[in-house]
């Protein structure tokens, strides 16, 4: 077999419009053939991003399994108020994830428990 290949177009070549933007990472970008619509733009590499919480808030990091959804959940909690910030998976999915597995464990076939001790 051959390592070495090459890509043709195929059929004739769509005109290609061009975008200008205020963007300098997206005027440097690679030109495509993509419509307008469709294209993606660089972010602007300037705005700092943060990933941090404000210092002023108390929260706390836990790890906690749903046994009806039978998935962790990752929660950050206000140590002041025990309320829960923010979560992962959000309660929606948890609910869905909770009803798919009763789901499943109706339908395994209920196996009857073996009783004999004679052995």
């Amino acid at each position: 077999m051959s390592t070495d290949f090459s890509i043709r177009p195929v059929g004739i070549p769509a005109p290609v419009q061009t975008v200008t933007t205020s963007n300098s990472a997206a005027n440097e970008a690679v030109q495509t053939d993509l419509p307008v619509i469709q294209t993606v733009a660089a972010s602007d590499t300037s705005a700092a991003v943060r990933s941090d919480l404000p210092k002023n808030e108390n929260v706390s990091r836990q790890v906690v399994f749903d046994q009806a959804a039978a998935s962790f959940v990752f929660q950050v909690v206000n140590d002041k108020t025990d309320a829960v910030v923010n979560q992962f998976p959000d309660e929606a999915m948890l609910r869905r994830r909770a009803y798919f597995h009763a789901e499943d464990l109706k339908s395994q076939p209920s196996r009857p428990l073996n009783t004999d001790v004679s052995a």
